[in-house]
Protein backbone atom coordinates (compact mmCIF):
# COMPACT_ATOMS: atom_id res chain seq x y z
CA UNK A 1 0.00 0.00 0.00
CA UNK A 2 1.06 3.78 -0.27
CA UNK A 3 2.94 4.57 3.06
CA UNK A 4 3.44 8.66 2.46
CA UNK A 5 3.70 11.08 -0.53
CA UNK A 6 6.56 13.93 -0.27
CA UNK A 7 5.65 17.11 -2.51
CA UNK A 8 7.99 19.83 -3.27
CA UNK A 9 7.72 22.87 -5.33
CA UNK A 10 4.59 21.80 -7.11
CA UNK A 11 2.02 24.38 -8.54
CA UNK A 12 1.04 26.02 -5.34
CA UNK A 13 2.96 23.75 -3.09
CA UNK A 14 5.97 24.66 -1.45
CA UNK A 15 6.17 21.12 0.84
CA UNK A 16 4.11 18.89 2.13
CA UNK A 17 5.03 15.42 3.66
CA UNK A 18 1.61 13.24 3.71
CA UNK A 19 1.81 9.73 5.86
CA UNK A 20 -1.12 7.61 4.62
CA UNK A 21 -2.80 4.45 6.53
CA UNK A 22 -4.83 1.59 5.59
CA UNK A 23 -8.57 1.67 5.11
CA UNK A 24 -10.14 4.59 3.57
CA UNK A 25 -8.66 8.21 3.67
CA UNK A 26 -10.54 11.30 2.34
CA UNK A 27 -9.22 14.36 1.38
CA UNK A 28 -11.38 17.18 2.01
CA UNK A 29 -11.17 21.02 1.45
CA UNK A 30 -13.14 24.38 0.24
CA UNK A 31 -13.66 24.69 -3.46
CA UNK A 32 -10.61 25.36 -5.02
CA UNK A 33 -8.42 24.44 -2.23
CA UNK A 34 -6.07 21.98 -4.52
CA UNK A 35 -7.80 18.60 -3.19
CA UNK A 36 -7.36 16.92 -6.20
CA UNK A 37 -3.40 18.66 -6.20
CA UNK A 38 -2.06 15.17 -3.75
CA UNK A 39 -3.67 12.91 -6.33
CA UNK A 40 -1.86 15.08 -9.59
CA UNK A 41 1.27 15.13 -7.61
CA UNK A 42 0.82 10.99 -7.41
CA UNK A 43 -0.02 10.45 -10.67
CA UNK A 44 3.32 12.37 -11.84
CA UNK A 45 5.19 10.28 -9.79
CA UNK A 46 3.52 6.69 -11.13
CA UNK A 47 4.67 8.38 -14.49
CA UNK A 48 2.19 10.65 -16.09
CA UNK A 49 3.34 13.42 -18.47
CA UNK A 50 4.18 16.15 -16.99
CA UNK A 51 5.74 19.52 -18.14
CA UNK A 52 7.69 23.00 -16.66
CA UNK A 53 4.93 24.72 -16.20
CA UNK A 54 4.03 22.55 -13.46
CA UNK A 55 7.15 23.91 -11.23
CA UNK A 56 5.85 26.57 -8.88
CA UNK A 57 6.95 30.06 -9.59
CA UNK A 58 10.64 30.38 -8.39
CA UNK A 59 11.41 27.30 -8.23
CA UNK A 60 14.28 25.55 -10.16
CA UNK A 61 12.48 21.66 -9.71
CA UNK A 62 9.11 20.42 -8.65
CA UNK A 63 10.16 16.66 -6.83
CA UNK A 64 7.61 13.71 -6.10
CA UNK A 65 8.62 10.38 -4.30
CA UNK A 66 5.91 7.99 -3.40
CA UNK A 67 6.97 5.26 -0.89
CA UNK A 68 5.31 1.68 -1.04
CA UNK A 69 5.34 -1.66 1.72
CA UNK A 70 5.09 -3.94 -1.14
CA UNK A 71 5.59 -6.52 1.78
CA UNK A 72 2.13 -8.54 0.33
CA UNK A 73 2.48 -7.65 -3.31
CA UNK A 74 4.67 -10.70 -5.06
CA UNK A 75 3.82 -9.23 -8.54
CA UNK A 76 5.35 -6.24 -7.93
CA UNK A 77 8.29 -7.98 -5.97
CA UNK A 78 9.35 -10.28 -9.05
CA UNK A 79 8.90 -7.30 -11.36
CA UNK A 80 11.65 -5.48 -9.49
CA UNK A 81 13.78 -8.09 -9.18
CA UNK A 82 13.56 -8.96 -12.86
CA UNK A 83 14.73 -5.53 -13.34
CA UNK A 84 17.32 -5.72 -10.66
CA UNK A 85 15.04 -2.73 -8.68
CA UNK A 86 14.52 -4.82 -5.90
CA UNK A 87 15.70 -3.49 -2.10
CA UNK A 88 13.54 -5.24 1.15
CA UNK A 89 9.75 -5.19 1.40
CA UNK A 90 9.79 -1.31 0.21
CA UNK A 91 9.58 0.22 -3.58
CA UNK A 92 10.58 4.16 -3.16
CA UNK A 93 9.47 5.88 -6.62
CA UNK A 94 10.68 9.10 -7.12
CA UNK A 95 9.98 11.74 -10.14
CA UNK A 96 11.53 15.10 -10.82
CA UNK A 97 10.54 17.51 -13.25
CA UNK A 98 13.18 20.63 -14.14
CA UNK A 99 11.98 24.61 -14.80
CA UNK A 100 13.64 23.48 -18.25
CA UNK A 101 10.82 20.99 -18.76
CA UNK A 102 13.60 17.70 -18.39
CA UNK A 103 12.25 14.94 -16.58
CA UNK A 104 13.99 12.69 -14.64
CA UNK A 105 12.60 8.84 -13.07
CA UNK A 106 14.28 6.93 -9.99
CA UNK A 107 12.78 3.78 -8.74
CA UNK A 108 14.40 2.44 -5.32
CA UNK A 109 17.52 5.01 -5.97
CA UNK A 110 17.84 3.76 -9.08
CA UNK A 111 17.45 6.26 -12.49
CA UNK A 112 15.00 4.57 -14.99
CA UNK A 113 12.99 5.76 -17.54
CA UNK A 114 9.66 7.09 -16.72
CA UNK A 115 7.90 4.42 -18.72
CA UNK A 116 9.57 1.91 -16.34
CA UNK A 117 7.99 4.26 -13.72
CA UNK A 118 4.80 4.26 -14.89
CA UNK A 119 5.02 0.42 -15.50
CA UNK A 120 5.51 -0.33 -12.01
CA UNK A 121 2.73 2.18 -10.90
CA UNK A 122 0.43 -0.06 -12.64
CA UNK A 123 1.10 -2.58 -10.12
CA UNK A 124 0.53 -0.40 -6.82
CA UNK A 125 -2.35 2.43 -7.70
CA UNK A 126 -5.31 2.43 -9.57
CA UNK A 127 -6.77 6.16 -10.28
CA UNK A 128 -10.28 7.13 -11.11
CA UNK A 129 -10.75 10.43 -12.21
CA UNK A 130 -13.25 12.59 -11.46
CA UNK A 131 -13.88 12.88 -15.48
CA UNK A 132 -13.82 8.93 -16.23
CA UNK A 133 -17.71 9.14 -16.80
CA UNK A 134 -16.76 11.42 -19.95
CA UNK A 135 -15.29 8.44 -21.02
CA UNK A 136 -17.33 5.61 -19.98
CA UNK A 137 -19.22 5.87 -23.37
CA UNK A 138 -16.67 5.33 -25.65
CA UNK A 139 -16.52 1.42 -26.72
CA UNK A 140 -12.83 1.04 -26.33
CA UNK A 141 -13.23 2.08 -22.64
CA UNK A 142 -16.47 -0.38 -22.24
CA UNK A 143 -14.22 -3.51 -23.74
CA UNK A 144 -11.32 -2.76 -21.44
CA UNK A 145 -13.48 -2.77 -18.65
CA UNK A 146 -14.99 -5.81 -19.47
CA UNK A 147 -11.99 -7.74 -20.10
CA UNK A 148 -10.52 -6.29 -17.28
CA UNK A 149 -13.17 -7.60 -14.58
CA UNK A 150 -13.23 -11.37 -16.63
CA UNK A 151 -9.56 -11.34 -15.95
CA UNK A 152 -9.38 -11.81 -19.87
CA UNK A 153 -6.15 -9.92 -20.60
CA UNK A 154 -4.26 -13.44 -21.79
CA UNK A 155 -6.92 -14.00 -23.91
CA UNK A 156 -6.86 -10.66 -26.04
CA UNK A 157 -3.18 -10.87 -25.79
CA UNK A 158 -3.80 -14.12 -27.73
CA UNK A 159 -5.71 -12.67 -29.49
CA UNK A 160 -4.13 -9.65 -30.85
CA UNK A 161 -1.17 -11.64 -31.65
CA UNK A 162 -2.59 -14.30 -33.73
CA UNK A 163 -4.17 -11.27 -35.70
CA UNK A 164 -0.63 -9.61 -36.18
CA UNK A 165 0.64 -13.55 -37.03
CA UNK A 166 -2.56 -13.56 -40.05
CA UNK A 167 -2.07 -9.80 -41.27
CA UNK A 168 1.85 -10.19 -41.76
CA UNK A 169 1.06 -13.35 -44.01
CA UNK A 170 -1.93 -11.52 -45.79
CA UNK A 171 -0.01 -8.63 -46.43
CA UNK A 172 2.88 -10.67 -48.04
CA UNK A 173 -0.13 -12.40 -50.06
CA UNK A 174 -0.93 -8.66 -51.20
CA UNK A 175 2.45 -7.84 -51.91
CA UNK A 176 2.75 -10.65 -54.31
CA UNK A 177 -0.40 -10.15 -56.05
CA UNK A 178 0.94 -6.58 -56.98
CA UNK A 179 4.05 -7.77 -58.18
CA UNK A 180 2.46 -9.87 -60.37
CA UNK A 181 0.58 -7.43 -62.04
CA UNK A 182 4.29 -5.93 -62.89
CA UNK A 183 6.07 -8.91 -63.39
CA UNK A 184 7.52 -9.09 -66.12
CA UNK A 185 9.21 -5.29 -66.09
CA UNK A 186 10.33 -6.23 -61.96
CA UNK A 187 12.24 -9.51 -62.98
CA UNK A 188 14.01 -8.00 -65.22
CA UNK A 189 14.92 -5.26 -63.34
CA UNK A 190 15.96 -8.13 -60.70
CA UNK A 191 17.41 -10.38 -62.94
CA UNK A 192 20.13 -7.45 -63.89
CA UNK A 193 20.51 -6.39 -60.12
CA UNK A 194 21.85 -9.65 -59.72
CA UNK A 195 24.02 -10.36 -62.31
CA UNK A 196 25.73 -7.16 -61.12
CA UNK A 197 25.86 -8.14 -57.64
CA UNK A 198 26.74 -12.07 -58.69
CA UNK A 199 29.79 -10.67 -61.15
CA UNK A 200 30.72 -8.38 -57.91
CA UNK A 201 30.21 -11.39 -55.41
CA UNK A 202 30.19 -9.39 -51.99
CA UNK A 203 31.11 -11.49 -49.13
CA UNK A 204 30.28 -11.24 -45.27
CA UNK A 205 32.08 -8.96 -43.66
CA UNK A 206 34.21 -8.06 -46.77
CA UNK A 207 34.18 -4.27 -46.51
CA UNK A 208 35.38 -4.40 -42.79
CA UNK A 209 38.24 -6.78 -44.01
CA UNK A 210 39.13 -4.48 -46.58
CA UNK A 211 39.07 -0.92 -44.78
CA UNK A 212 41.18 -2.16 -42.28
CA UNK A 213 44.26 -4.06 -44.88
CA UNK A 214 43.56 -0.65 -46.42
CA UNK A 215 44.64 1.12 -43.37
CA UNK A 216 47.31 -1.09 -42.87
CA UNK A 217 49.02 -0.62 -46.11
CA UNK A 218 48.78 3.27 -45.78
CA UNK A 219 50.50 3.04 -42.62
CA UNK A 220 53.11 0.14 -43.12
CA UNK A 221 55.98 2.15 -43.06
CA UNK A 222 55.20 3.50 -39.62
CA UNK A 223 54.28 -0.22 -38.25
CA UNK A 224 57.52 -1.20 -39.52
CA UNK A 225 59.60 1.30 -37.63
CA UNK A 226 57.00 1.04 -34.97
CA UNK A 227 57.83 -2.47 -34.27
CA UNK A 228 61.29 -2.08 -34.81
CA UNK A 229 61.62 0.34 -31.77
CA UNK A 230 59.68 -2.02 -29.45
CA UNK A 231 62.04 -5.24 -30.73
CA UNK A 232 65.19 -2.73 -30.09
CA UNK A 233 63.56 -2.51 -26.63
CA UNK A 234 62.85 -6.02 -25.22
CA UNK A 235 65.21 -8.31 -27.60
CA UNK A 236 67.01 -6.68 -30.49
CA UNK A 237 68.98 -3.84 -28.70
CA UNK A 238 72.37 -3.45 -26.79
CA UNK A 239 72.40 -4.82 -23.46
CA UNK A 240 69.90 -2.78 -21.91
CA UNK A 241 67.23 -4.64 -23.62
CA UNK A 242 64.45 -6.14 -21.36
CA UNK A 243 65.31 -9.86 -21.86
CA UNK A 244 68.76 -8.85 -20.82
CA UNK A 245 67.92 -7.02 -17.55
CA UNK A 246 64.72 -9.87 -16.66
CA UNK A 247 67.35 -11.90 -17.02
CA UNK A 248 69.93 -10.02 -14.79
CA UNK A 249 67.79 -9.87 -12.20
CA UNK A 250 66.33 -13.49 -12.67
CA UNK A 251 69.95 -14.71 -11.86
CA UNK A 252 70.63 -12.52 -8.92
CA UNK A 253 67.13 -13.56 -6.99
CA UNK A 254 67.56 -17.23 -8.04
CA UNK A 255 71.09 -16.60 -6.22
CA UNK A 256 69.31 -15.56 -3.16
CA UNK A 257 66.84 -18.07 -2.35
CA UNK A 258 69.29 -20.47 -0.92
CA UNK A 259 69.20 -17.96 1.78
CA UNK A 260 65.54 -17.14 1.87
CA UNK A 261 63.05 -19.12 0.62
CA UNK A 262 60.34 -16.73 0.28
CA UNK A 263 61.85 -15.10 -2.41
CA UNK A 264 60.95 -18.25 -4.50
CA UNK A 265 57.98 -16.16 -5.54
CA UNK A 266 59.61 -13.51 -7.13
CA UNK A 267 61.66 -15.78 -8.78
CA UNK A 268 59.16 -17.41 -10.20
CA UNK A 269 57.46 -13.89 -11.80
CA UNK A 270 60.76 -12.88 -13.20
CA UNK A 271 60.76 -16.40 -15.27
CA UNK A 272 57.48 -15.93 -16.28
CA UNK A 273 58.09 -12.27 -17.45
CA UNK A 274 61.44 -13.53 -19.19
CA UNK A 275 58.78 -16.33 -21.05
CA UNK A 276 56.28 -13.78 -22.08
CA UNK A 277 59.25 -10.99 -23.32
CA UNK A 278 60.08 -13.86 -25.61
CA UNK A 279 57.13 -14.79 -26.81
CA UNK A 280 56.53 -11.15 -27.77
CA UNK A 281 59.85 -10.43 -29.76
CA UNK A 282 58.42 -13.75 -31.61
CA UNK A 283 55.03 -12.60 -32.61
CA UNK A 284 56.57 -8.94 -33.55
CA UNK A 285 58.88 -10.94 -35.91
CA UNK A 286 56.11 -12.66 -37.35
CA UNK A 287 54.14 -9.54 -37.96
CA UNK A 288 56.96 -7.86 -39.69
CA UNK A 289 57.54 -10.94 -41.56
CA UNK A 290 53.88 -10.43 -42.33
CA UNK A 291 53.21 -6.60 -43.03
CA UNK A 292 52.49 -6.23 -46.96
CA UNK A 293 54.35 -3.66 -48.41
CA UNK A 294 53.57 -4.25 -52.34
CA UNK A 295 51.46 -0.94 -53.82
CA UNK A 296 49.97 -3.13 -56.59
CA UNK A 297 47.81 -4.68 -52.98
CA UNK A 298 46.77 -0.95 -52.17
CA UNK A 299 45.77 -0.51 -55.87
CA UNK A 300 43.59 -3.99 -55.73
CA UNK A 301 42.12 -2.93 -51.83
CA UNK A 302 40.94 0.49 -53.74
CA UNK A 303 39.68 -0.82 -56.32
CA UNK A 304 37.91 -3.47 -54.74
CA UNK A 305 36.60 -1.00 -52.22
CA UNK A 306 35.39 1.59 -54.94
CA UNK A 307 33.42 -1.38 -56.66
CA UNK A 308 31.77 -2.28 -53.34
CA UNK A 309 31.09 1.29 -52.83
CA UNK A 310 29.54 1.94 -55.74
CA UNK A 311 26.82 -0.79 -56.11
CA UNK A 312 26.11 0.13 -52.60
CA UNK A 313 25.26 3.59 -53.62
CA UNK A 314 23.40 2.43 -56.28
CA UNK A 315 21.24 0.49 -53.99
CA UNK A 316 21.09 3.33 -50.75
CA UNK A 317 22.87 1.01 -48.70
CA UNK A 318 26.40 0.33 -46.65
CA UNK A 319 28.84 -1.91 -48.55
CA UNK A 320 28.49 -4.15 -45.62
CA UNK A 321 24.42 -4.97 -46.37
CA UNK A 322 25.50 -5.87 -49.92
CA UNK A 323 25.31 -9.85 -49.22
CA UNK A 324 22.10 -9.21 -47.34
CA UNK A 325 20.62 -7.32 -50.32
CA UNK A 326 22.03 -10.35 -52.47
CA UNK A 327 20.27 -13.11 -50.96
CA UNK A 328 16.91 -10.81 -50.80
CA UNK A 329 16.41 -10.00 -54.23
CA UNK A 330 17.54 -13.59 -54.93
CA UNK A 331 14.37 -14.41 -52.65
CA UNK A 332 12.76 -11.97 -54.39
CA UNK A 333 13.05 -13.29 -58.12
CA UNK A 334 12.79 -17.04 -56.69
CA UNK A 335 8.92 -15.39 -55.51
CA UNK A 336 8.61 -14.05 -58.85
CA UNK A 337 9.27 -17.00 -60.97
CA UNK A 338 7.85 -19.26 -58.40
CA UNK A 339 5.01 -16.88 -57.91
CA UNK A 340 2.12 -19.25 -58.71
CA UNK A 341 3.60 -21.60 -55.86
CA UNK A 342 4.10 -19.16 -53.78
CA UNK A 343 0.24 -17.59 -53.90
CA UNK A 344 -0.79 -20.85 -53.07
CA UNK A 345 1.57 -21.56 -49.68
CA UNK A 346 0.66 -17.53 -48.84
CA UNK A 347 -2.79 -18.77 -49.45
CA UNK A 348 -3.07 -22.22 -47.62
CA UNK A 349 -1.14 -20.24 -44.23
CA UNK A 350 -3.02 -16.92 -44.71
CA UNK A 351 -6.15 -19.58 -43.77
CA UNK A 352 -4.75 -21.15 -41.12
CA UNK A 353 -3.83 -18.01 -39.73
CA UNK A 354 -7.01 -16.76 -39.92
CA UNK A 355 -8.09 -20.11 -38.90
CA UNK A 356 -5.70 -19.59 -35.13
CA UNK A 357 -7.48 -15.86 -34.95
CA UNK A 358 -10.85 -17.08 -35.33
CA UNK A 359 -10.32 -19.87 -32.88
CA UNK A 360 -8.44 -17.28 -30.53
CA UNK A 361 -11.13 -14.97 -30.70
CA UNK A 362 -13.89 -17.19 -30.36
CA UNK A 363 -12.56 -18.44 -26.72
CA UNK A 364 -12.26 -14.58 -25.81
CA UNK A 365 -15.87 -13.92 -27.07
CA UNK A 366 -17.19 -16.71 -24.75
CA UNK A 367 -15.08 -15.27 -22.31
CA UNK A 368 -16.31 -11.98 -22.75
CA UNK A 369 -20.12 -13.33 -22.84
CA UNK A 370 -19.46 -15.04 -19.62
CA UNK A 371 -18.10 -11.80 -17.68
CA UNK A 372 -21.09 -9.80 -19.22
CA UNK A 373 -23.58 -11.75 -17.62
CA UNK A 374 -21.53 -11.49 -13.98
CA UNK A 375 -20.82 -7.94 -14.84
CA UNK A 376 -24.56 -7.09 -15.54
CA UNK A 377 -25.73 -8.60 -12.57
CA UNK A 378 -23.77 -6.92 -10.21
CA UNK A 379 -23.91 -3.56 -11.51
CA UNK A 380 -27.58 -3.83 -11.80
CA UNK A 381 -27.35 -4.47 -8.06
CA UNK A 382 -25.28 -1.36 -7.47
CA UNK A 383 -27.60 0.57 -9.25
CA UNK A 384 -30.52 -0.25 -6.26
CA UNK A 385 -28.31 1.34 -3.51
CA UNK A 386 -26.89 4.53 -5.22
CA UNK A 387 -30.53 5.68 -6.43
CA UNK A 388 -31.75 4.06 -9.33
CA UNK A 389 -34.12 0.98 -7.66
CA UNK A 390 -35.68 -0.69 -10.80
CA UNK A 391 -33.01 -0.11 -12.83
CA UNK A 392 -31.08 -2.15 -15.02
CA UNK A 393 -27.83 -2.82 -16.46
CA UNK A 394 -26.95 -4.87 -19.59
CA UNK A 395 -23.66 -5.83 -21.47
CA UNK A 396 -24.67 -6.49 -24.90
CA UNK A 397 -21.74 -8.82 -26.88
CA UNK A 398 -22.43 -8.76 -30.35
CA UNK A 399 -20.51 -10.08 -33.42
CA UNK A 400 -18.96 -8.08 -35.76
CA UNK A 401 -20.94 -6.75 -38.87
CA UNK A 402 -19.77 -9.78 -41.64
CA UNK A 403 -16.39 -11.07 -42.06
CA UNK A 404 -14.96 -8.16 -40.05
CA UNK A 405 -12.31 -8.89 -37.67
CA UNK A 406 -9.85 -6.49 -35.21
CA UNK A 407 -7.33 -6.70 -33.38
CA UNK A 408 -8.78 -7.05 -30.01
CA UNK A 409 -11.76 -9.48 -31.10
CA UNK A 410 -14.47 -10.15 -33.31
CA UNK A 411 -16.87 -8.76 -30.85
CA UNK A 412 -18.60 -5.27 -30.59
CA UNK A 413 -19.38 -4.54 -27.11
CA UNK A 414 -21.75 -1.93 -25.81
CA UNK A 415 -23.11 -0.50 -22.26
CA UNK A 416 -26.78 -0.19 -21.88
CA UNK A 417 -29.11 1.19 -19.17
CA UNK A 418 -32.25 1.14 -18.03
CA UNK A 419 -32.16 4.08 -15.20
CA UNK A 420 -36.24 3.69 -14.43
CA UNK A 421 -38.15 0.89 -14.20
CA UNK A 422 -40.77 0.23 -17.21
CA UNK A 423 -38.04 2.38 -19.48
CA UNK A 424 -35.82 0.08 -22.21
CA UNK A 425 -32.30 -0.46 -21.98
CA UNK A 426 -30.57 2.12 -24.05
CA UNK A 427 -26.92 2.87 -24.99
CA UNK A 428 -24.65 4.30 -21.65
CA UNK A 429 -23.75 7.09 -24.23
CA UNK A 430 -27.20 8.49 -24.59
CA UNK A 431 -27.97 8.36 -20.60
CA UNK A 432 -29.19 12.04 -20.45
CA UNK A 433 -28.51 12.69 -16.79
CA UNK A 434 -25.17 13.78 -15.60
CA UNK A 435 -26.00 12.37 -11.93
CA UNK A 436 -27.10 8.74 -13.17
CA UNK A 437 -23.85 8.78 -15.26
CA UNK A 438 -21.60 9.35 -12.22
CA UNK A 439 -23.25 7.24 -10.08
CA UNK A 440 -23.26 4.19 -12.98
CA UNK A 441 -19.16 5.40 -13.27
CA UNK A 442 -18.91 5.02 -9.63
CA UNK A 443 -20.91 1.70 -9.47
CA UNK A 444 -18.52 0.02 -12.57
CA UNK A 445 -15.40 0.97 -11.21
CA UNK A 446 -16.04 -0.04 -8.01
CA UNK A 447 -17.36 -3.23 -8.88
CA UNK A 448 -14.31 -4.32 -12.06
CA UNK A 449 -11.75 -2.88 -9.10
CA UNK A 450 -13.29 -6.02 -6.84
CA UNK A 451 -11.23 -8.22 -9.53
CA UNK A 452 -8.19 -6.40 -9.32
CA UNK A 453 -5.25 -7.39 -7.46
CA UNK A 454 -3.66 -3.65 -7.32
CA UNK A 455 -3.81 -2.62 -3.96
CA UNK A 456 -4.31 1.35 -3.87
CA UNK A 457 -7.77 2.51 -5.58
CA UNK A 458 -7.58 6.29 -5.91
CA UNK A 459 -11.17 7.80 -6.49
CA UNK A 460 -10.69 11.95 -7.73
CA UNK A 461 -14.48 13.45 -6.85
CA UNK A 462 -16.87 10.64 -8.32
CA UNK A 463 -19.27 11.21 -6.15
CA UNK A 464 -20.18 14.40 -7.92
CA UNK A 465 -23.64 14.99 -9.05
CA UNK A 466 -25.22 12.98 -5.86
CA UNK A 467 -26.46 13.52 -2.72
CA UNK A 468 -28.64 13.03 -0.03
CA UNK A 469 -29.15 9.03 0.74
CA UNK A 470 -27.47 8.09 -2.49
CA UNK A 471 -23.99 10.20 -1.23
CA UNK A 472 -24.52 7.60 2.01
CA UNK A 473 -24.60 5.03 -0.05
CA UNK A 474 -21.67 5.85 -2.31
CA UNK A 475 -19.54 6.13 1.25
CA UNK A 476 -20.33 2.62 1.99
CA UNK A 477 -19.55 1.08 -1.15
CA UNK A 478 -16.09 3.18 -0.81
CA UNK A 479 -15.77 2.32 2.75
CA UNK A 480 -16.57 -1.60 1.46
CA UNK A 481 -13.67 -1.75 -0.95
CA UNK A 482 -11.59 -0.05 1.75
CA UNK A 483 -11.93 -3.38 3.90
CA UNK A 484 -9.78 -5.16 1.17
CA UNK A 485 -7.45 -2.45 -0.08
CA UNK A 486 -6.29 0.75 0.85
CA UNK A 487 -9.12 3.28 -1.08
CA UNK A 488 -8.06 7.58 -1.43
CA UNK A 489 -11.23 9.68 -2.16
CA UNK A 490 -11.06 13.08 -2.76
CA UNK A 491 -15.06 14.64 -1.67
CA UNK A 492 -17.25 17.32 -1.17
CA UNK A 493 -19.97 14.98 0.68
CA UNK A 494 -20.07 14.66 4.39
CA UNK A 495 -21.89 11.10 4.08
CA UNK A 496 -18.39 9.78 2.71
CA UNK A 497 -16.22 12.37 4.24
CA UNK A 498 -17.95 11.03 7.86
CA UNK A 499 -16.95 6.76 6.98
CA UNK A 500 -13.59 7.42 6.35
CA UNK A 501 -10.99 5.88 8.55
CA UNK A 502 -8.82 8.92 8.11
CA UNK A 503 -9.33 12.65 7.24
CA UNK A 504 -7.58 15.24 5.45
CA UNK A 505 -8.26 18.23 5.15
CA UNK A 506 -6.57 20.60 2.12
CA UNK A 507 -6.65 24.17 2.21
CA UNK A 508 -4.81 27.31 1.08
CA UNK A 509 -2.81 29.75 2.94
CA UNK A 510 -1.84 32.80 2.07
CA UNK A 511 0.63 35.74 3.73
CA UNK A 512 0.11 38.36 1.21
CA UNK A 513 2.35 37.82 -1.62
CA UNK A 514 2.12 34.14 -1.64
CA UNK A 515 0.04 31.55 -1.26
CA UNK A 516 0.75 27.71 -0.31
CA UNK A 517 -1.30 24.85 -0.51
CA UNK A 518 -1.15 22.87 3.44
CA UNK A 519 -2.39 19.45 4.29
CA UNK A 520 -3.61 18.65 7.70
CA UNK A 521 -4.36 15.55 9.25
CA UNK A 522 -7.70 16.10 11.06
CA UNK A 523 -8.41 14.54 14.91
CA UNK A 524 -11.94 13.51 16.09
CA UNK A 525 -13.00 17.33 16.96
CA UNK A 526 -11.50 18.65 13.67
CA UNK A 527 -13.20 16.49 11.83
CA UNK A 528 -16.78 17.28 13.20
CA UNK A 529 -16.00 20.86 11.79
CA UNK A 530 -14.71 19.42 8.79
CA UNK A 531 -18.11 17.79 8.16
CA UNK A 532 -20.06 20.76 10.03
CA UNK A 533 -18.39 23.14 7.04
CA UNK A 534 -19.32 20.20 4.18
CA UNK A 535 -22.95 20.42 5.44
CA UNK A 536 -23.52 24.40 6.58
CA UNK A 537 -21.45 25.87 4.28
CA UNK A 538 -20.36 29.68 5.64
CA UNK A 539 -22.20 29.81 8.63
CA UNK A 540 -21.60 26.88 11.61
CA UNK A 541 -24.51 26.49 13.97
CA UNK A 542 -24.40 24.37 16.56
CA UNK A 543 -27.26 22.24 15.02
CA UNK A 544 -24.75 21.84 12.17
CA UNK A 545 -21.75 20.74 14.75
CA UNK A 546 -24.62 18.01 16.52
CA UNK A 547 -25.06 16.59 12.93
CA UNK A 548 -21.94 16.36 12.06
CA UNK A 549 -20.97 14.44 15.36
CA UNK A 550 -23.93 12.00 14.90
CA UNK A 551 -22.76 11.33 11.77
CA UNK A 552 -19.00 10.59 12.94
CA UNK A 553 -20.84 8.42 15.69
CA UNK A 554 -22.75 6.74 13.46
CA UNK A 555 -19.62 5.50 11.11
CA UNK A 556 -18.40 2.67 12.67
CA UNK A 557 -22.08 0.98 12.67
CA UNK A 558 -22.68 2.13 8.90
CA UNK A 559 -19.01 0.51 7.78
CA UNK A 560 -19.56 -2.84 9.62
Amino acid sequence: MLVSLRVRDFAIVDRIAVEFDSGMTVLTGETGAGKSILIDALGLVLGERGSAQLVRKGAQRAEFSAEFDISALPRIQAWLRDNSLDEDDACLLRRVIGADGRSRAFINGNAVPVQQLKTAGEFLVDIHGQHFHQSLGKSAVQRELLDFFGGLDKKRADVAAAYASWQEIQQALERLVSADNDRASRLDLLRFQLQELDALDPHAGESTDLLEERQRLQNSGRLVEGVARAMNALFDGDDANANNLVAEATHAIDALTDYDPSLAPVLQVLEGAGIQISEAAAQLRSYVDDIDMDPGRRDVVEERLDALQSIARKHRVEAAQLPDLQQRLANELSDLENAAERGKELESAAASARTSYESAAATLSAGRKKAAKKLAKQVSEAMHSLGMPGGRFDVAVERLPGDDARVHGIDSIQFRISANPGQDLQPLSKVASGGELSRMSLAIQVIASDGSNIPTMVFDEVDSGVGGGVAEMVGRRLADLGKTRQVLCVTHLPQVASLANQHYRIAKVSDGTATRTNVQVLGKDERIEELARMLGGVEITKKTLAHAAEMLADAPQKRA
